[in-house]
């Protein structure tokens, strides 16, 4: 390991390039001496102290030959193998001996069996590692302006930690006109720069100077540092202050409010500080009165209004202002300013009202007087002619009276005071002055009402719809009409027209609330006895004379489910629901027994009837049809089986609570010998009997219908021919027209079942679309009000023409 380090420290010998070394030999003892430079690498050799001092190299390292030092971190090291001394480390010349002139370390080498000491002196050799640097980077001066040329001022020099010849040589300053540098030597102090005032400064023309001093060592290429001068230039008050106009001459109207600005005066001084700070006086020729008058910011130079101006007193004044700057010794300037007073308006128009009405009937005629207006205007000229006016957007104008300054207040056109009741009115009065002047007044004019509106009913005609089987003696619906008049005027009453004739009996089964317009019915409604009827409501108020109107009234009656439905077949003779059906024992299954016939003289769904089998004898041998009634047999009959069964079936219609009726069917069943021909004569004569019910039905439904049709499209022509507002000719074909279509009727068409529905159906009501044709949904009378205006009678005809038949 020692020998690969040796080899290592012998390769870097060819380092040694500046090492020169010195021996020294005396007889008293033996003293090495080497040079070397500062800043070498570690490594770099010094000297072969062995073969300088004559030691065998090869009992070195067994007599431990060694450098002996204080320091923890030495700067040389002697290698025991070869004898050759090393530097350490890299070794700073200004850090080890500061700034002597000569740089000698002394090393004391040991050598022991025998013990020996021998000493070796290095002389580390200065480089130009160091730049001159100035203890401040920027320095600042203060020179007043009024200093003479050739004033000296000393700076503080540059250091260079360097010594000898790359110390600090030189300074230079840079160009400059007012300015120029010595340099003082002083020997081991060193050279000590001097900035000499070369021409008088002046602070108006350039209140500060920037210089660049630069140091120079002797090195080559010589290292150099700098340090920022800023020459600030102190001011002296050698300038007097100056107003920014030769003339100042201004107008103020007169009566201008206190605090009003006049003029500003304004003055710069070029000197600085309180030197060219500047304030404002009046100058000490201003009379006493002028004092009372104008104020002066001294600050600003604001000359502001301090009392009433009134150009009648004077129309022009003039004023010398002082402008001194606060200097030792202050300069003063002064100027005058002119202020010429403008004469104004200062007097508005004045209005009194001398006689006044305050309210006025709203049937007064145009050029009815309300009002005599006075104007009046202390000015005089056009500054006192007064012209009055009034808002063109009422019913009032101002009429010019004989007197001068008189006006009359009139009405101008018609009032309404069911429009607006309430006038304010502003009357304005302006003078013909420069600016003018004007004034107002504003009167309250209450327009008083006068019976000449009639009731008006919120709706026209009203149509209600009503539940029958109401409960006698309770609120029905309600009618409401009001009146744009006031107080008694638009006090409303209602009565119910009573008229005996045919159309208008159920008219005297209401009773009205006269206060408020609520009816009632003093009875309960049948739907199937009257569906719907009219009657007419007269609203009077309480005016003189009294005024009135009349409204009619269209009330339907709503179904509901009330009656249970009917057996139109079988039916016996005595009236009760039974019948008896043969049929022959060998007839296959599906075969037709009969049909059950049955309707319901209410509508929709509480007209919609099913069918179902309440009681049988054996349920595996007959089925009913829930929609058409019809019993067919569900299989072949057995020798097994009973000759006679009795079958109950129960009809009931769709309503909320549900009416039902039963009816019976006994089937016999007969041997087909005995029985065929009596069975093939009944048979065909009770197909064409069913044939001939269903053809008979179909045929009053259709022509029903047919005939509504064309009474429909009758009546529609004669309301485009007579426009008539009645709600009956709108709605009804005729007065004893009953309202509704009949109940549903159901048969079969092949594998499609059908239901006709006749005339019975309500004309308040409505199809659902997408439902059973046979389903209606009678509208809620609460809504009927807010829906009269958009139910068109064409679309009241098309919802009952085209009701006819839908695949249920």
């Amino acid at each position: 390991m020692e020998q690969r380090k040796y080899e290592e420290r012998m390769g870097r010998r060819c380092l040694v390039g500046c090492v020169v070394a010195v021996l020294l030999w005396s007889v008293a003892s033996a003293q090495l001496r080497y040079s070397i430079s500062e800043e070498i690498n570690e490594g770099t050799v010094v000297g072969n102290v062995a073969k300088d001092l004559g030691l065998d190299k090869n009992a070195l390292k067994h007599r431990k030959y060694r450098v002996v030092s204080s320091n923890a971190d030495p700067l040389f090291y002697v290698n025991q193998n070869d004898g050759i001394l090393y530097v350490s480390r890299k070794i700073d010349r200004e850090e080890v001996c500061a700034q002597s002139s000569t740089c000698l370390i002394n090393l004391k080498t040991v050598l022991e069996n025998p013990l020996e000491v021998h000493y070796v002196e290095v002389e580390v050799l200065d480089i130009n590692d160091h730049s001159p640097s100035f203890p401040e980077e920027e320095k600042t001066l203060e020179i007043s302006e009024s200093v003479l040329p050739g004033a000296r001022f000393q700076l503080k020099p540059s250091r260079d930690a360097d010594s000898g010849q790359f110390s600090v040589q030189d300074y230079k300053l840079s160009t400059n006109d007012h300015f120029r540098l010595e340099v003082k030597d002083k020997g081991e102090d060193g050279k000590v720069p001097i900035l000499v005032l070369q021409k008088s400064l002046d602070r108006e023309t350039a209140g500060s100077h920037t210089l660049v001093l630069t140091a120079l060592d002797g090195g080559k290429p010589p290292k150099s540092g700098k340090m920022n001068i800023l020459v600030i230039v102190l001011d002296v008050n050698d300038n007097t202050p100056i107003f920014s106009k030769d003339i100042y001459s201004v107008m103020l109207n007169e009566n201008a409010p206190v605090g009003t600005t006049v003029v500003q005066v304004n003055a710069t001084d070029l000197d600085d500080g309180q030197n060219g700070e500047i304030f404002f006086s009046f100058g000490n020729s201003v009379s006493s009165n002028l004092f009372t008058l104008f104020n002066i910011n001294s600050s600003t130079g604001e000359i502001t209004v301090k009392n009433t101006i009134d150009y009648e007193q004077k129309d022009r004044y003039e004023i010398e202002i002082q402008a001194s700057d606060r200097g030792f010794a202050p300069l003063t300037t002064e100027k005058s300013v002119i202020i010429q007073i403008v004469d104004v308006n200062d007097n508005a128009p004045e209005i009194e009202v001398t006689s006044f009405s305050s309210s006025i009937p709203e049937d007064s005629r145009p050029g009815t007087t309300v009002a005599l207006i006075s104007v009046n205007d202390l000015d005089s000229g056009l500054n006192g002619k007064v012209i009055c006016s009034i808002e063109e957007d009422v019913p009032f104008a101002l009429s010019p009276s004989v007197k001068d300054k008189m006006f009359s207040l009139v009405t101008k056109s018609p009032l309404d005071r069911e429009k607006q009741s309430h006038y304010d009115l502003t009357i304005t009065a302006k003078d013909a002055g420069q600016p003018p002047l004007s004034s107002e007044k504003t009167i309250s004019v209450v327009v008083s009402d006068v019976n000449d509106n009639t009731p008006e009913f919120l709706l026209s005609p009203y149509t209600f719809y009503v539940t029958e089987n109401n409960e006698p003696g309770a609120s029905v619906f309600l009618v409401k009409a009001s009146d744009r008049d006031e107080n008694e005027n638009a006090h409303i009453s209602y009565h119910i027209v009573r008229d005996v004739r045919e159309g208008n009996k159920m008219a005297s089964f209401l009773n009205i609330n006269s206060e408020n317009g609520d009816i009632v019915a003093l009875k309960s409604f049948d739907f199937e006895t009257v569906k719907t009827f009219q009657f007419h409501v007269v609203a009077t108020d309480s005016g003189t004379p009294s005024l009135s109107s009349n409204v009619t009234v269209n009330v339907f009656i709503l179904d509901q489910n009330d009656t249970p439905p009917v057996i139109l077949y079988p039916l016996s003779s005595n009236g009760s629901a039974e019948g008896v059906e043969e049929i022959p024992r060998n007839v296959n299954a599906g075969h037709l027994v009969t049909k059950v016939r049955a309707y319901d003289p209410d509508i929709g769904y509480n007209g919609w009837l099913l069918f179902s089998l309440q009681e049988h004898t054996d349920h595996s041998l007959f089925g009913l049809d829930r929609y058409t009634g019809q019993i067919r047999t569900l299989r072949s009959f057995t020798e097994t089986d009973e000759a006679e069964h009795k079958l109950v079936i129960l009809v009931k219609d769709n309503g909320n609570v549900s009416l039902s009726a039963t009816a019976t069917v006994v089937v016999k069943l007969v041997e087909p010998k005995e029985a065929f021909a009596a069975s093939d004569v009944k048979s065909a004569a009770k197909k064409d009997d069913e044939d001939t019910n269903v053809t008979f039905y179909l045929m009053i439904t259709l022509g029903s219908v047919s005939v509504l049709f064309l009474i429909s499209i009758i009546v529609l022509i004669a309301m485009q021919c007579s426009k008539s507002t009645d709600y009956t000719s709108k709605y009804l074909q005729e007065a004893n027209y009953d309202g509704t279509l009949c109940h549903s009727i159901q048969y079969r068409s092949g594998d499609k079942r059908y239901m006709l529905v006749g005339p019975r159906m309500s004309t308040g009501s409505t199809i659902v679309p997408g439902s059973h044709a046979n389903t209606l949904v009678l509208p809620d009378r609460r809504r009927i009000s807010e829906e009269r205006d958009s139910l068109s009678y064409q679309q009241y005809l098309h919802s009952v023409t085209n009701w006819s038949c839908e695949k249920s």
